[in-house]
């Protein structure tokens, strides 16, 4: 029988008899800001935008409807990767539907906040793009999550 090899990080024992150097772990609470920080960065730059009375038009000449729907789009993706732990495996039919509802709840919220901005209405359309919007970028987070477990996406994790 062989000798078990040797790891390639050997743990050292101090004089005292106490174990080596222990490999560094962020607390829960730096993992969860990793997790849920863009998504309550990407909320309060949608509510930001929602508090300008005359928002104007946007740049590049962007419609209404996209601009909720690529800031919906960015914040399902967000809730999506959250909710999953960051972790492509972790990307379930239950999450990404959460995902989408909560977008959509959010954007539902949204809607109502601008009804008390002077110069700014809710409309149930907006409601609709981001729902849209959402929908699109969870559905590739899906689709990203089954090509990786069907061995497409080896090297992510």
């Amino acid at each position: 029988m062989t000798p078990p090899s040797e790891p390639d990080h050997p743990r050292r024992a101090f004089p005292d008899g106490s174990p080596g150097l222990q490999p560094l772990r962020a607390p829960a609470a730096v993992g969860n800001l990793w997790l849920w920080g863009p998504v309550v960065v990407q909320m309060a730059i949608i509510f930001a935008a929602s508090s300008i009375p005359d928002l104007g038009p946007l740049p590049g000449g962007v419609s209404s409807s996209s601009g909720h729907s690529i800031g919906y789009a960015i914040l399902g993706a967000l809730l999506l990767r959250g909710l999953a732990r960051g972790r492509l495996s972790g990307v379930t039919w239950g999450r990404a539907i959460a995902a989408v509802v909560l977008a959509t709840l959010y954007g539902v919220s949204d809607e109502a906040h601008q009804s008390f901005v002077p110069g700014r209405f809710p409309d149930r359309f907006d409601v609709l793009a981001d729902c849209v919007g959402a929908a699109l970028a969870v559905t590739l987070g899906l689709a990203a999550a089954y090509a990786h477990r069907w061995g497409i996406l080896k090297s992510f994790r």
